[in-house]
Protein backbone atom coordinates (compact mmCIF):
# COMPACT_ATOMS: atom_id res chain seq x y z
CA UNK A 1 0.00 0.00 0.00
CA UNK A 2 1.68 2.98 -1.81
CA UNK A 3 0.65 6.91 -0.52
CA UNK A 4 -1.19 9.02 -3.72
CA UNK A 5 1.52 10.46 -5.84
CA UNK A 6 -0.89 13.83 -6.41
CA UNK A 7 -2.62 15.75 -4.25
CA UNK A 8 -6.46 15.05 -3.40
CA UNK A 9 -8.75 17.20 -2.38
CA UNK A 10 -11.91 15.76 0.05
CA UNK A 11 -14.81 17.96 -0.11
CA UNK A 12 -18.10 17.48 1.59
CA UNK A 13 -21.13 19.34 3.74
CA UNK A 14 -19.50 19.35 6.67
CA UNK A 15 -16.88 18.07 8.66
CA UNK A 16 -16.20 16.81 12.50
CA UNK A 17 -12.29 17.80 13.02
CA UNK A 18 -11.87 15.62 16.32
CA UNK A 19 -13.24 19.06 18.19
CA UNK A 20 -16.47 20.54 16.49
CA UNK A 21 -18.73 20.31 13.07
CA UNK A 22 -17.04 23.07 10.70
CA UNK A 23 -19.02 23.75 7.27
CA UNK A 24 -18.08 23.28 4.83
CA UNK A 25 -15.81 20.66 5.09
CA UNK A 26 -12.32 20.18 3.08
CA UNK A 27 -9.65 18.42 3.64
CA UNK A 28 -6.03 18.75 1.50
CA UNK A 29 -4.32 15.24 0.98
CA UNK A 30 -0.71 15.20 -0.26
CA UNK A 31 0.92 11.46 0.22
CA UNK A 32 -0.23 10.37 3.52
CA UNK A 33 -0.41 13.10 4.87
CA UNK A 34 -3.04 16.33 5.85
CA UNK A 35 -1.20 19.14 3.62
CA UNK A 36 -4.34 22.02 4.64
CA UNK A 37 -7.83 21.97 5.53
CA UNK A 38 -11.00 24.37 5.16
CA UNK A 39 -11.67 26.48 2.44
CA UNK A 40 -8.60 28.33 2.45
CA UNK A 41 -6.50 25.80 2.29
CA UNK A 42 -3.74 25.86 -0.70
CA UNK A 43 -4.94 23.46 -3.51
CA UNK A 44 -2.10 22.16 -5.07
CA UNK A 45 -2.21 22.12 -9.29
CA UNK A 46 -3.46 19.22 -10.83
CA UNK A 47 -4.99 17.73 -7.47
CA UNK A 48 -8.23 15.82 -8.07
CA UNK A 49 -11.63 16.66 -6.68
CA UNK A 50 -13.55 14.35 -4.75
CA UNK A 51 -17.28 15.92 -3.56
CA UNK A 52 -19.22 13.94 -1.43
CA UNK A 53 -22.13 16.08 -1.49
CA UNK A 54 -24.39 16.01 1.89
CA UNK A 55 -21.66 13.77 3.95
CA UNK A 56 -19.48 14.50 6.93
CA UNK A 57 -15.69 14.09 6.66
CA UNK A 58 -14.44 12.91 10.10
CA UNK A 59 -10.87 11.74 11.49
CA UNK A 60 -10.84 8.11 11.16
CA UNK A 61 -12.68 6.47 13.65
CA UNK A 62 -10.74 4.38 16.73
CA UNK A 63 -11.55 1.28 18.28
CA UNK A 64 -9.58 1.81 21.95
CA UNK A 65 -10.55 -2.41 23.61
CA UNK A 66 -10.72 -4.88 20.65
CA UNK A 67 -9.74 -8.45 20.25
CA UNK A 68 -9.02 -8.89 16.47
CA UNK A 69 -8.06 -12.27 16.44
CA UNK A 70 -10.90 -13.33 18.60
CA UNK A 71 -13.43 -15.16 16.24
CA UNK A 72 -17.12 -14.33 17.14
CA UNK A 73 -19.46 -17.54 16.61
CA UNK A 74 -22.99 -17.30 18.39
CA UNK A 75 -22.06 -20.57 19.16
CA UNK A 76 -20.11 -19.69 22.48
CA UNK A 77 -19.37 -23.74 22.69
CA UNK A 78 -18.45 -23.51 19.04
CA UNK A 79 -15.70 -20.83 19.97
CA UNK A 80 -14.14 -22.70 22.39
CA UNK A 81 -14.37 -26.05 19.87
CA UNK A 82 -12.63 -24.01 17.14
CA UNK A 83 -9.69 -22.28 19.50
CA UNK A 84 -8.57 -25.97 20.55
CA UNK A 85 -8.94 -27.85 16.91
CA UNK A 86 -7.58 -25.12 14.06
CA UNK A 87 -4.30 -24.42 13.69
CA UNK A 88 -2.79 -21.40 14.66
CA UNK A 89 -2.30 -20.34 10.92
CA UNK A 90 -6.05 -21.26 10.50
CA UNK A 91 -6.76 -18.79 13.25
CA UNK A 92 -4.64 -16.25 12.12
CA UNK A 93 -5.62 -16.86 7.88
CA UNK A 94 -9.83 -16.10 9.54
CA UNK A 95 -8.61 -13.14 12.04
CA UNK A 96 -7.66 -11.24 8.70
CA UNK A 97 -11.64 -11.37 7.75
CA UNK A 98 -12.01 -8.90 11.40
CA UNK A 99 -9.74 -6.54 10.38
CA UNK A 100 -10.88 -6.17 6.72
CA UNK A 101 -14.58 -5.73 8.97
CA UNK A 102 -13.22 -3.48 10.96
CA UNK A 103 -11.15 -1.01 8.76
CA UNK A 104 -14.21 -1.19 6.41
CA UNK A 105 -16.54 0.18 9.55
CA UNK A 106 -14.30 3.00 9.82
CA UNK A 107 -11.88 1.90 12.18
CA UNK A 108 -8.67 2.93 11.03
CA UNK A 109 -6.79 2.48 14.60
CA UNK A 110 -7.40 -0.22 17.33
CA UNK A 111 -6.07 -1.22 20.46
CA UNK A 112 -6.27 -5.38 20.66
CA UNK A 113 -6.11 -5.80 24.22
CA UNK A 114 -5.22 -9.61 24.52
CA UNK A 115 -4.96 -12.23 22.32
CA UNK A 116 -3.57 -15.75 22.03
CA UNK A 117 -0.28 -17.24 20.79
CA UNK A 118 0.93 -13.92 19.39
CA UNK A 119 -1.60 -13.43 16.90
CA UNK A 120 -1.64 -9.99 17.72
CA UNK A 121 1.63 -8.92 16.83
CA UNK A 122 1.65 -10.93 13.80
CA UNK A 123 -1.94 -8.88 12.26
CA UNK A 124 -0.22 -5.49 13.52
CA UNK A 125 2.94 -6.48 11.82
CA UNK A 126 1.32 -7.64 8.40
CA UNK A 127 -1.18 -4.48 8.51
CA UNK A 128 1.80 -2.66 8.81
CA UNK A 129 3.56 -3.67 6.24
CA UNK A 130 0.50 -3.43 3.69
CA UNK A 131 0.33 -6.90 3.48
CA UNK A 132 -3.35 -7.69 5.05
CA UNK A 133 -6.00 -4.77 4.56
CA UNK A 134 -6.41 -4.12 8.35
CA UNK A 135 -6.40 -0.46 10.70
CA UNK A 136 -2.87 0.25 12.29
CA UNK A 137 -2.68 -2.15 15.92
CA UNK A 138 -1.50 -1.84 19.53
CA UNK A 139 -1.11 -4.99 20.62
CA UNK A 140 -1.19 -6.14 24.72
CA UNK A 141 -0.15 -9.93 23.55
CA UNK A 142 -1.01 -11.67 27.24
CA UNK A 143 -3.36 -9.88 29.27
CA UNK A 144 -2.51 -10.38 33.11
CA UNK A 145 -4.41 -12.15 35.45
CA UNK A 146 -4.30 -14.38 38.50
CA UNK A 147 -4.50 -18.11 38.26
CA UNK A 148 -8.64 -19.00 37.91
CA UNK A 149 -9.12 -15.22 36.97
CA UNK A 150 -10.74 -13.90 34.09
CA UNK A 151 -8.14 -13.93 31.94
CA UNK A 152 -6.50 -17.42 32.61
CA UNK A 153 -6.74 -19.19 29.51
CA UNK A 154 -7.44 -22.47 31.20
CA UNK A 155 -10.09 -20.87 33.23
CA UNK A 156 -13.64 -23.31 33.12
CA UNK A 157 -11.28 -26.27 31.75
CA UNK A 158 -10.73 -29.75 33.55
CA UNK A 159 -7.29 -30.04 35.57
CA UNK A 160 -4.57 -31.87 33.55
CA UNK A 161 -6.27 -30.73 30.06
CA UNK A 162 -3.08 -28.72 28.83
CA UNK A 163 -0.69 -30.82 30.23
CA UNK A 164 0.84 -27.79 32.74
CA UNK A 165 -0.62 -25.29 34.77
CA UNK A 166 -0.57 -21.17 32.83
CA UNK A 167 2.48 -19.18 34.43
CA UNK A 168 3.93 -15.66 33.46
CA UNK A 169 4.55 -16.55 29.68
CA UNK A 170 0.76 -16.65 29.67
CA UNK A 171 0.03 -13.50 31.59
CA UNK A 172 -0.67 -15.69 34.99
CA UNK A 173 0.74 -14.45 37.94
CA UNK A 174 0.62 -15.02 41.46
CA UNK A 175 3.08 -12.16 43.33
CA UNK A 176 4.45 -9.49 42.11
CA UNK A 177 7.87 -10.57 41.19
CA UNK A 178 6.06 -12.95 38.54
CA UNK A 179 3.81 -9.90 37.75
CA UNK A 180 6.65 -7.76 36.27
CA UNK A 181 7.83 -10.73 34.66
CA UNK A 182 5.02 -11.29 32.65
CA UNK A 183 4.89 -7.23 31.88
CA UNK A 184 8.85 -8.19 30.58
CA UNK A 185 7.71 -10.99 28.43
CA UNK A 186 5.10 -9.03 26.65
CA UNK A 187 7.61 -6.28 25.78
CA UNK A 188 9.56 -8.89 24.30
CA UNK A 189 7.82 -10.40 22.75
CA UNK A 190 6.22 -7.63 21.39
CA UNK A 191 3.65 -5.44 23.19
CA UNK A 192 2.59 -1.83 22.48
CA UNK A 193 0.76 -2.00 26.13
CA UNK A 194 0.11 -4.38 29.08
CA UNK A 195 -3.60 -4.81 29.98
CA UNK A 196 -4.35 -6.69 33.39
CA UNK A 197 -7.42 -8.30 34.30
CA UNK A 198 -7.95 -6.87 38.23
CA UNK A 199 -11.30 -8.03 38.35
CA UNK A 200 -13.64 -11.03 37.00
CA UNK A 201 -15.38 -10.97 33.85
CA UNK A 202 -18.83 -12.18 32.03
CA UNK A 203 -17.36 -14.45 29.88
CA UNK A 204 -14.82 -16.28 32.61
CA UNK A 205 -17.27 -19.24 34.09
CA UNK A 206 -15.22 -19.31 37.44
CA UNK A 207 -15.29 -16.27 38.80
CA UNK A 208 -17.67 -13.55 40.43
CA UNK A 209 -17.83 -10.42 37.90
CA UNK A 210 -16.43 -7.95 40.49
CA UNK A 211 -14.26 -9.53 42.97
CA UNK A 212 -10.85 -8.07 42.91
CA UNK A 213 -8.45 -10.99 41.18
CA UNK A 214 -5.15 -8.57 41.50
CA UNK A 215 -3.57 -7.64 45.29
CA UNK A 216 -2.54 -4.25 45.26
CA UNK A 217 1.24 -5.44 45.30
CA UNK A 218 0.84 -7.04 41.91
CA UNK A 219 -1.13 -4.38 40.38
CA UNK A 220 1.62 -1.64 41.17
CA UNK A 221 3.98 -3.99 40.13
CA UNK A 222 2.40 -4.57 36.82
CA UNK A 223 1.83 -0.87 36.27
CA UNK A 224 5.34 0.33 37.57
CA UNK A 225 7.28 -1.89 35.34
CA UNK A 226 5.12 -1.21 32.41
CA UNK A 227 5.79 2.87 32.97
CA UNK A 228 9.03 2.10 33.58
CA UNK A 229 9.09 0.22 29.90
CA UNK A 230 7.40 2.94 28.50
CA UNK A 231 4.38 0.96 28.22
CA UNK A 232 1.14 2.40 28.50
CA UNK A 233 -1.47 0.03 30.82
CA UNK A 234 -5.22 -0.62 30.78
CA UNK A 235 -7.16 -2.55 33.30
CA UNK A 236 -10.06 -4.93 32.95
CA UNK A 237 -12.28 -4.18 35.74
CA UNK A 238 -15.74 -4.39 36.50
CA UNK A 239 -15.89 -4.17 40.12
CA UNK A 240 -14.99 -0.99 42.05
CA UNK A 241 -12.38 -2.23 44.91
CA UNK A 242 -10.75 -3.88 41.71
CA UNK A 243 -10.66 -0.70 40.15
CA UNK A 244 -9.61 1.64 43.08
CA UNK A 245 -6.51 -0.57 43.33
CA UNK A 246 -6.04 -0.18 39.68
CA UNK A 247 -6.13 3.75 39.97
CA UNK A 248 -3.64 4.01 43.10
CA UNK A 249 -1.26 2.09 40.95
CA UNK A 250 -1.73 4.49 38.01
CA UNK A 251 -3.62 2.66 35.55
CA UNK A 252 -3.92 4.71 32.29
CA UNK A 253 -7.01 3.30 31.46
CA UNK A 254 -10.51 1.55 33.20
CA UNK A 255 -11.81 -1.09 30.67
CA UNK A 256 -15.64 -1.90 31.46
CA UNK A 257 -16.08 -0.40 34.61
CA UNK A 258 -19.48 -1.85 34.96
CA UNK A 259 -19.61 -1.34 38.95
CA UNK A 260 -17.66 1.78 39.27
CA UNK A 261 -19.18 3.61 42.52
CA UNK A 262 -18.93 7.54 43.42
CA UNK A 263 -15.37 7.21 44.97
CA UNK A 264 -13.69 5.30 42.31
CA UNK A 265 -15.08 7.82 39.37
CA UNK A 266 -13.91 10.91 41.56
CA UNK A 267 -10.19 8.49 42.10
CA UNK A 268 -10.46 8.82 37.93
CA UNK A 269 -11.61 12.30 37.45
CA UNK A 270 -8.65 13.20 39.96
CA UNK A 271 -5.77 10.85 38.60
CA UNK A 272 -7.09 11.83 34.66
CA UNK A 273 -7.51 7.91 34.29
CA UNK A 274 -9.96 7.09 31.54
CA UNK A 275 -12.30 5.57 31.24
CA UNK A 276 -13.21 2.59 27.94
CA UNK A 277 -16.89 1.11 29.01
CA UNK A 278 -17.42 -1.01 25.97
CA UNK A 279 -21.41 -1.11 26.58
CA UNK A 280 -21.99 -3.27 23.43
CA UNK A 281 -20.11 -6.18 24.93
CA UNK A 282 -22.87 -7.38 28.04
CA UNK A 283 -25.60 -6.15 25.76
CA UNK A 284 -24.19 -8.43 22.76
CA UNK A 285 -24.51 -11.44 25.26
CA UNK A 286 -27.96 -11.19 25.88
CA UNK A 287 -28.57 -10.39 22.15
CA UNK A 288 -27.24 -13.65 21.25
CA UNK A 289 -29.02 -15.28 24.13
CA UNK A 290 -32.25 -13.77 23.37
CA UNK A 291 -31.74 -14.84 19.79
CA UNK A 292 -31.70 -18.89 21.62
CA UNK A 293 -28.34 -19.58 21.36
CA UNK A 294 -27.13 -21.81 23.85
CA UNK A 295 -24.44 -20.07 26.39
CA UNK A 296 -23.64 -21.54 29.26
CA UNK A 297 -25.61 -19.69 32.12
CA UNK A 298 -23.41 -18.78 34.83
CA UNK A 299 -22.56 -16.26 31.35
CA UNK A 300 -25.69 -15.01 30.67
CA UNK A 301 -26.78 -14.42 34.17
CA UNK A 302 -23.80 -12.17 34.92
CA UNK A 303 -24.71 -10.51 31.61
CA UNK A 304 -27.98 -9.68 33.03
CA UNK A 305 -26.47 -8.90 36.12
CA UNK A 306 -24.28 -6.53 34.60
CA UNK A 307 -26.30 -4.58 31.72
CA UNK A 308 -28.14 -1.95 34.29
CA UNK A 309 -25.69 -1.01 36.83
CA UNK A 310 -23.09 -0.91 33.70
CA UNK A 311 -25.31 1.37 31.80
CA UNK A 312 -25.60 3.45 35.46
CA UNK A 313 -21.93 3.39 35.60
CA UNK A 314 -21.68 5.25 32.43
CA UNK A 315 -24.23 7.75 32.88
CA UNK A 316 -22.57 8.64 36.50
CA UNK A 317 -18.91 8.60 34.68
CA UNK A 318 -20.09 11.41 31.97
CA UNK A 319 -21.76 13.54 34.60
CA UNK A 320 -18.51 13.67 36.97
CA UNK A 321 -16.52 14.15 33.95
CA UNK A 322 -14.31 11.31 33.42
CA UNK A 323 -12.39 11.29 30.55
CA UNK A 324 -13.80 8.77 28.22
CA UNK A 325 -12.56 6.68 24.70
CA UNK A 326 -14.80 4.50 22.44
CA UNK A 327 -14.18 0.83 22.66
CA UNK A 328 -15.92 -1.93 21.99
CA UNK A 329 -14.81 -5.31 22.90
CA UNK A 330 -15.32 -6.82 19.40
CA UNK A 331 -14.82 -10.43 19.00
CA UNK A 332 -17.27 -10.81 21.97
CA UNK A 333 -19.24 -9.29 19.33
CA UNK A 334 -19.15 -9.46 15.99
CA UNK A 335 -16.20 -7.40 14.17
CA UNK A 336 -17.42 -4.47 11.96
CA UNK A 337 -20.24 -3.40 14.06
CA UNK A 338 -18.03 -0.92 16.41
CA UNK A 339 -20.09 1.83 15.86
CA UNK A 340 -23.02 0.16 17.71
CA UNK A 341 -20.89 1.54 20.78
CA UNK A 342 -21.38 5.14 19.57
CA UNK A 343 -25.54 4.61 19.52
CA UNK A 344 -25.52 3.13 23.63
CA UNK A 345 -22.68 6.24 24.47
CA UNK A 346 -25.19 8.99 22.87
CA UNK A 347 -28.23 6.99 24.99
CA UNK A 348 -26.55 6.96 28.44
CA UNK A 349 -26.23 10.39 28.48
CA UNK A 350 -23.19 11.94 26.39
CA UNK A 351 -23.60 14.83 24.00
CA UNK A 352 -23.19 14.21 20.13
CA UNK A 353 -20.15 15.96 19.70
CA UNK A 354 -18.40 14.12 23.01
CA UNK A 355 -19.51 10.97 21.36
CA UNK A 356 -17.55 11.87 18.06
CA UNK A 357 -14.30 13.54 20.09
CA UNK A 358 -14.73 9.87 22.28
CA UNK A 359 -13.70 8.00 18.91
CA UNK A 360 -11.64 9.93 17.29
CA UNK A 361 -9.03 12.58 19.26
CA UNK A 362 -10.06 11.02 22.74
CA UNK A 363 -8.97 7.79 21.89
CA UNK A 364 -5.63 9.26 20.31
CA UNK A 365 -5.20 10.82 23.38
CA UNK A 366 -5.50 7.87 25.37
CA UNK A 367 -3.28 5.47 22.87
CA UNK A 368 -0.74 8.00 23.11
CA UNK A 369 -1.15 8.74 18.94
CA UNK A 370 -2.45 11.96 19.07
CA UNK A 371 0.56 13.87 17.27
CA UNK A 372 -0.68 12.32 14.34
CA UNK A 373 -4.49 11.36 14.29
CA UNK A 374 -7.65 11.88 15.80
CA UNK A 375 -8.10 15.43 14.23
CA UNK A 376 -8.33 16.97 10.91
CA UNK A 377 -5.29 19.15 10.80
CA UNK A 378 -2.31 19.83 8.64
CA UNK A 379 0.63 17.73 9.00
CA UNK A 380 -1.47 14.65 10.56
CA UNK A 381 -1.93 11.51 9.31
CA UNK A 382 -4.96 11.74 6.55
CA UNK A 383 -6.93 8.94 8.30
CA UNK A 384 -10.66 9.78 6.84
CA UNK A 385 -13.89 8.53 7.30
CA UNK A 386 -16.94 9.69 5.04
CA UNK A 387 -20.14 10.05 6.77
CA UNK A 388 -23.19 10.10 4.95
CA UNK A 389 -26.06 12.47 6.26
CA UNK A 390 -25.92 13.65 9.88
CA UNK A 391 -23.30 12.70 11.79
CA UNK A 392 -24.76 13.09 15.46
CA UNK A 393 -27.60 10.15 14.01
CA UNK A 394 -26.07 7.19 15.67
CA UNK A 395 -28.30 4.55 14.59
CA UNK A 396 -27.14 2.09 12.19
CA UNK A 397 -24.26 4.45 11.86
CA UNK A 398 -22.10 1.89 10.40
CA UNK A 399 -24.41 1.38 7.43
CA UNK A 400 -23.60 4.76 6.57
CA UNK A 401 -19.90 4.75 6.29
CA UNK A 402 -19.47 5.69 2.71
CA UNK A 403 -15.46 5.72 2.29
CA UNK A 404 -12.37 5.02 4.76
CA UNK A 405 -9.22 6.33 4.11
CA UNK A 406 -6.44 5.29 5.69
CA UNK A 407 -2.95 7.26 5.45
CA UNK A 408 -4.00 8.96 2.50
CA UNK A 409 -5.17 5.85 0.99
CA UNK A 410 -8.84 5.00 0.03
CA UNK A 411 -8.40 1.41 1.69
CA UNK A 412 -12.74 0.84 2.05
Amino acid sequence: MFAQEKAIVLKAARMFDGHEIRTPGLVVVSGSRILGVGPGAPTPAGAQVIDFGDATLSPGFIDAHTHLSGMYNADYRQNELDSLQQTVPEQTLRATENLKKTLAAGITTARDVGSADFMDVGLRNAAAAGIIPGPRMMVAVHAIGSTGGHCDGQNGFRAGLFGRETGPEDGVINNADEARRAVRYNVKYGADVIKMCVTGGVLSRTDAVDVPQLTKEEANAIVDEAHTLRKKTAAHAHGAEGAKRAIRAGIDSIEHGAFLDDEALDMMKAHGTWFVPTLVAPQGVLDAADAGVQLPPAVVEKARSVVEVHRAAFRHAVEAGVRIAMGTDSGVTPHGRNLRELELMAAGGMAPGAVLEATTRSAAELMGLDEDLGTIEEGKLADLVVLGGDPFDFAAMGDRVEQVWKAGIRVA
